[in-house]
Order: structure tokens, then C-alpha cells, then sequence
């Protein structure tokens, strides 16, 4: 190269951050609960007309923030009680908050209670419909994808039962089947994984393997963690409510273990 030209480097690129899909702010949820146990329906009524009915607060979350960016894979960890599934259902949509906000800018696929807006007296093809509708899918789309929902549920000729004569496995299978027949922005697990035979954890598993292979946001709630470690890069700890830590999701899982596992 002669002397008097002087090579120019590029620069190297700097990774613009992926976008923001999700972001909780200042997020409380309150529950108003009776502070005397009341024993029937009547008794409850003449405390209320009598003005006799006494409530206390709890909060079930209090001032919890975070942000979660497109393609992380988040897990939600603390001890029963400490809030987790109530985070969930406000992101979802489920519940409302008391105070706070949460911004969710991507289509969500919540696996929550599978199977919870099922009609018992409607046969299993029939809540196909129902509960499919509840999750927004059109009537032709779950028209198309009926057969493949079927299938994979691996019910076989019970599709034509009534529900009310499943077990829980067989719902949960049927819910799990419904709820992922499509390919969601950001997906929510509260601990789904642990539903139904060896064989439908497997096959359960693969597929959401698959979606989080695809690049879909996750939130997952876990009693373990190293189930954590496994499925999830983020973590966050719930404790009674509050969110006491959070980041990569080894640290935050050797945090937890140390101090709420090993502890006891």
C-alpha cells in the first residue's frame, strides 16, 4: 500500500438492543381478604347488610419492575406464596393491577391453568371451539387445525366425551394441545411442564423446545431451578411479593439455591 494512502478501518458494529416486549413498572396487586372465617353464604350477607364484614389487605405484589426484551427467555422463581403466578395472570391479562403498569407489545400465549375455561357438560371437540375462541383464534383457523389439535392431544375417540369425565391429565393434555397450535410472540409457562404422563411431558417439552428454538419470548414459573438453568437465560426472585433479584439466569439460580433451598 503506498505511503500516503492510509487504509481506513471500519469500525466495529455495535449489537443494537433487542426491543422491548415487555415492561412491568411500579406493578402492585392488592386482594382484600376476610379477617373472620365465614361459615355460609347467609351469614355472609348479614355481616355485609350489617355492615359487619371486616377485611385486611394483602398484597399479593408490591412495587415490582422489570423489562423484557424480544427472545429472552425469563424465569420466575420463589417459594409458595411469594407472588409468581399473580405476576403471571396481570401480564397475561387475567388480572388487573391495584397500581403500576404493565406494557405488553407482542401477541401472548398464556399457559396457565390448562383447561380452566373448559365447559364440563361440552364434549372435548366442542370446548376445541370454546376454548380456542377464548384465546382469539378465528373459527376457520381452528377448523383447519382441528385434526392436528386432536392428534396431538392423543385422546382419540374420548375428543367426543364430555369433559366432565376426564382426568386432569387428559384436560391439561387437551389445553396444552389448543393453546399451542399456534406460534406465539411471548409465551407463558406457570409450571405446565410438570402436567400429564411421561410420555406427554416429552412430547410437551419437545414442542416448546421447538417455539423457544424459534426465537419466542418466555416467561416460565418454576419450583426448579434447575429447570431454570436449563430452558432460561434472566431470572428474577419473588419474595412475598417483592422482587428481591434478578439477571442471568446460573447467578441468579445459585442465589436462590443458597438462600432459599439449601437454607432450610
Amino acid at each position: 500500500m503506498p505511503e500516503n494512502i492510509v487504509e481506513i478501518q471500519e469500525k466495529p458494529k455495535k449489537k443494537k438492543p433487542k426491543k422491548k416486549v415487555i415492561e412491568v413498572t411500579g406493578l402492585g396487586v392488592k386482594f382484600n381478604m376476610a379477617e373472620q372465617k365465614v361459615d355460609s353464604l347467609k351469614e355472609y350477607f348479614i355481616r355485609l347488610v350489617h355492615r359487619k364484614l371486616k377485611y385486611k389487605e394483602f398484597w399479593a405484589l408490591k412495587d415490582v419492575s422489570f423489562t423484557i426484551r424480544k427472545g429472552d427467555r425469563v424465569g420466575i422463581l420463589g417459594l409458595n406464596g411469594a407472588g409468581k403466578s399473580t405476576l403471571l395472570k396481570v401480564i397475561a391479562g387475567v388480572l388487573k393491577a391495584t397500581e403500576g403498569t404493565v406494557t405488553v407489545k407482542e401477541s401472548v400465549v398464556p399457559l396457565l391453568e390448562l383447561g380452566a375455561g373448559f365447559d364440563k357438560d361440552y364434549t372435548g371437540a366442542e370446548n376445541i371451539y370454546l376454548y380456542g375462541s377464548m384465546l382469539g383464534y378465528k373459527r376457520e383457523f381452528i377448523n383447519e387445525k382441528f385434526d392436528e389439535i386432536v392428534e396431538f392431544s392423543e385422546l382419540g375417540d374420548f375428543i367426543n366425551v364430555p369433559v366432565k369425565n376426564y382426568s386432569s391429565g387428559m384436560r391439561a393434555r387437551l389445553g396444552f394441545s389448543i393453546a399451542t397450535i399456534v406460534d406465539p410472540q411471548i409465551l407463558i409457562l406457570d409450571e405446565v411442564l410438570s402436567v400429564g404422563d411421561a410420555k406427554f411431558k416429552k412430547k410437551s417439552a419437545n414442542k416448546l423446545k421447538k417455539m423457544m428454538k424459534d426465537g419466542v419470548t418466555v416467561l416460565l414459573v418454576s419450583h426448579q431451578s434447575e429447570q431454570v438453568r436449563q430452558i432460561c437465560n434472566k431470572a428474577i426472585i419473588l419474595d412475598h411479593g417483592r422482587l428481591v433479584d434478578s439477571g442471568k439466569a446460573e447467578e441468579v439460580c445459585d442465589r436462590y439455591e443458597e438462600s432459599y433451598i439449601n437454607k432450610k
